[in-house]
């Protein structure tokens, strides 16, 4: 059985579903869907759409470039038995597998690193909105004495006995 990889999104196609599409020189483009070929034939760059994997990829959303998959995938290999080689992978297992864990932890706490500096933003901003709801009221009436305070002019509206304007 062979799976095809979408041209637009990158996800694998099986044996008897999504569109294939050939250009006048040739070139063969696979879709999984109607969605992708309807963005493709729309000129859109899979790279600016943020459901495909190009864009999850570029924009750091993905481990998909960790290079502990790589030794993953070089695990599965058939190969002949050594004892040296095997008692060198399995201590290699678990250091790749400490640094996997390392890793993904890490790509996480970035993740959610620009998260609690908004949130720490907004929730002081509330704070200073509502002060009033967490302090006593004692504390404001302290506080509104000891303001300085500001002097304004006042004018006297003038005294008009007659208006010719009214009278009319």
């Amino acid at each position: 059985m062979r799976l095809e990889k979408c041209w637009f999104c990158s996800s694998t196609i099986y044996p008897g579903h999504g569109i294939q599409f050939v250009r006048n020189d040739a070139k063969i483009f696979r879709f999984c869907r109607s969605k992708c070929h309807k963005n493709f034939k729309m000129k859109r760059n899979p790279r600016k759409v943020k459901w495909t994997k190009a864009y999850r990829r570029l924009h750091g959303k993905d481990l998909t470039q960790d290079s502990t998959f790589e030794f993953e995938r070089k695990r599965n290999r058939p190969e002949r038995y050594d004892r040296t080689v095997v008692e060198q992978t399995l201590k290699a297992m678990k250091k790749i597998d400490e640094v996997r864990v390392a890793r993904e932890a890490k790509f996480w706490e970035n993740r959610r690193k620009g998260k609690k500096v908004k949130e720490m933003k907004e929730a002081v901003r509330e704070l200073d909105q509502n002060i009033s709801l967490v302090q006593a009221p004692e504390t404001l009436l302290k506080e509104s004495t000891s303001a300085e305070k500001i002097k304004v002019r006042v004018q006297k509206p003038k005294n008009v006995e007659h208006n010719p304007m009214e009278s009319e």
